[in-house]
């Protein structure tokens, strides 16, 4: 089964976080966001949102990614 969700990138700096999940299912697509962003809703089952402290020189990962 694919993996769905990346708990362990949580701190990571944003571009290790792609690299991993890109690793992991290079058959999505991979949107990184800065925290606060209004993003449009919905589910795409095609799609891996990072969000990121964009306030902070090494950018971590806030929230755990996952496909949707």
């Amino acid at each position: 089964m694919s993996k769905t969700s990346w708990p362990e990138v949580v701190g990571w700096p944003a571009t290790a976080a792609v690299t991993q999940i890109n690793a992991d299912r290079p058959d999505v697509a991979i949107e990184v966001v800065p925290a606060g962003t209004t993003v449009a809703p919905g589910f795409n089952a095609e799609r891996v949102r990072v969000f990121f402290d964009a306030g902070n020189a090494r950018g971590p990962v806030l929230y755990t990614p996952v496909v949707g």
